[in-house]
C-alpha cells in the first residue's frame, strides 16, 4: 500500500494508520530528511527479523539506527553522555546526522544482540518524527538502497513502492527523497569522529 503524507502538515489520521501497522508488527518505508528508510517498531522482534531478511544481514551484527522524536527520547537508550556530546546533539538535532553512542542495557534486549553501541537519529522531517511520537518509542532506521550501480539510493516513492510493495506492509509517499545519506558521527570515546560524511556538516563547538 502507498499512502501520501505531506511533510509540512502530516494528517493525524494517516499517521495513526501508519502507527497501527507498526504496532501489528508491520514493516514500513518512510521519508526522512535524507534518504528513504526501512523501519519497524524496535520492540517487535519478528518485524526486526523481517528487515534483516530483506537486507540480507545477520541480526547479531546489524548496525541499525533508531529514529527518535527528540533528545529526551534518546536518553532512554544510551549511557550518560558528557557536556560536549550533549551540546553537539542539541545543536545538530533534528538534522541529517546519525550519532553513534554507547548503548545502555535496553538496546541489546530490544535487538537480541550483544551490541554495545547504538546509532541515534532525530531527522528534520515531521513525518518520521510524528510517527515515532504517536508510536511512543523509536523505529528502526535502515536506508533503502537502489540496485543501480551509480544511483545508490532510491528517491522516487512511487518507484520504491513498485519495487517493495510485496515485501513491506506500507510505503509512505512524503515526496522525493534525497540521495545523500546522513553524516555518521562516532561519539563513543567522548570525541567526535566522522565515520561517514553525508548530508550534515558537523558544526564547531567551542
Amino acid at each position: 500500500m502507498l499512502i501520501r503524507v505531506y511533510e509540512d502538515n502530516p494528517n493525524d489520521k494517516v499517521i495513526a494508520q501508519v502507527v497501527d501497522v507498526l504496532k501489528k508488527g508491520g514493516v514500513v518505508i518512510y521519508p526522512t530528511d535524507t534518504v528513504y528508510g526501512l523501519g519497524c517498531d524496535i520492540t517487535n522482534q519478528k518485524a526486526i527479523q523481517r528487515i534483516c531478511q530483506l537486507r540480507g544481514i545477520n541480526p547479531d551484527k546489524a548496525n541499525f539506527s533508531f529514529i527518535c522524536y527528540d533528545l529526551s527520547h534518546i536518553s532512554d537508550y544510551i549511557k550518560p553522555i558528557n557536556t560536549a556530546t550533549f551540546r553537539i546533539l542539541k545543536k545538530c538535532l533534528p538534522g541529517p546526522f546519525t550519532f553513534i553512542l554507547n548503548a545502555n542495557n535496553n538496546v541489546p534486549k530490544l535487538l537480541s544482540s550483544t551490541k554495545k553501541t547504538v546509532g541515534i537519529r532525530v531527522p528534520d522531517n515531521n513525518i518520521a518524527r510524528y510517527i515515532v511520537r504517536e508510536l511512543g518509542h523509536p523505529i528502526i532506521s535502515s536506508s533503502i538502497h537502489d540496485d543501480d550501480d551509480i544511483i545508490e539510493y532510491s528517491t522516487d516513492p512511487e518507484l520504491i513502492h513498485e519495487k517493495f510493495e510485496k515485501l513491506v506492509d506500507l510505503v509512505i509517499d512524503g515526496g522525493y527523497g534525497d540521495n545523500i545519506p546522513s553524516t555518521v558521527v562516532d561519539c563513543t570515546t567522548g570525541h567526535f569522529e566522522i565515520i561517514r560524511q553525508g548530508k550534515g556538516n558537523l558544526p564547531e563547538i567551542s
